[in-house]
């Protein structure tokens, strides 16, 4: 595979993933665009946050779905399901952080790779 096909699969997932956070109402979605820092392993970093445990694992559900339905995909990892406070589901080329709003807050990992080109979306 070519690096262009590959870096417009990981933007058209990084797409599918806003999607779904959209579908349940994710806050402040952001997505990081990984591709011209060094050593980074992954294209997209998307964020968004939510109020409430309930509203999280939905997001990250709805993620899954929506991800699957396009790529016939599952996450090749993924973690914190069981707390709700920070899930990550690790697409390889996409990785996915979906905080609870004062973990987001304390982790400020938008600001950790600030060199990153930074995209904002609006809730559905």
């Amino acid at each position: 595979m070519s690096k262009n096909t590959k870096s417009e699969l990981s933007e058209k997932l990084a797409e599918v993933v806003v999607y779904g956070m959209q579908e349940k109402k994710g806050n402040e979605i952001v997505r990081l665009d990984m591709r011209e820092i060094n050593r980074t392993l992954s294209d997209f970093f998307v964020i968004c946050h939510a109020d409430s445990n309930t509203q999280i694992n939905a997001i990250a559900k709805s993620i899954e779905e929506e991800v699957y339905k396009v790529f016939g995909q599952d996450p090749w990892h993924k973690e914190g399901h069981a707390n709700g406070e920070w899930i990550l589901l690790d697409f390889v080329d996409v990785v996915v952080h979906i905080f609870k709003t004062d973990k987001r807050s304390h982790y400020r990992i938008e600001d950790l790779w600030g060199d990153a080109n930074v995209q904002s979306y609006q809730s559905a």
